[in-house]
């Protein structure tokens, strides 16, 4: 078994329409405000056709661990409002970040909501090598709190 692979997810029902959720949380200027532990994001890259999109690429200065990451993701999948694909090509451990955005039916009398869902798979290298399963529930707790917070900003 290898103990550096990290392959972790979370989801997390959203009380508001794909629309406004994926609006808010593919919105990189939002990633402080949400997503736990960054401190930080900047557009580095835009995507070929200007603004964001696939081929932009968002520099985040986070903190994992106790110490600072500085981390750049290249948009590899936009599809508005369901799909966000981002890979690390810059940092200190490759990663692929899956962000969806699934419409949610309470019922068919009843208003729909967002399953939001994130995916995080990587390596957590040499130095992890040894606690890469603790990281992993590491990773995960941090996935369900993103989620709760990005629910409260939306919901």
């Amino acid at each position: 078994m290898d103990n550096r692979r990290v392959d972790v997810s979370a989801r997390r029902l959203v009380n508001q329409p794909p629309e406004v959720v994926a609006r808010y949380a593919m919105d990189w200027r939002h990633d402080h405000e949400w997503t736990r532990g960054i401190k930080r994001a900047e557009l580095s890259a835009p995507a070929p056709g200007g603004g964001f999109g696939v081929g932009a690429e968002v520099t985040r200065t986070a903190h994992f661990l106790g110490r600072r990451i500085d981390y750049v993701l290249r948009v590899v999948a936009h599809e508005p409002p369901t799909l966000l694909e981002m890979k690390s090509v810059a940092g200190p451990f490759p990663m692929h970040v899956t962000y969806r955005f699934d419409t949610y039916r309470f019922d068919t009398a009843h208003a729909g909501g967002t399953m939001v869902s994130i995916r995080v798979r990587g390596d957590a290298g040499r130095h992890y090598r040894l606690v890469g399963p603790l990281v992993a529930r590491f990773v995960r707790a941090n996935l369900r709190k993103d989620l709760r917070a990005l629910s409260r900003h939306v919901g």
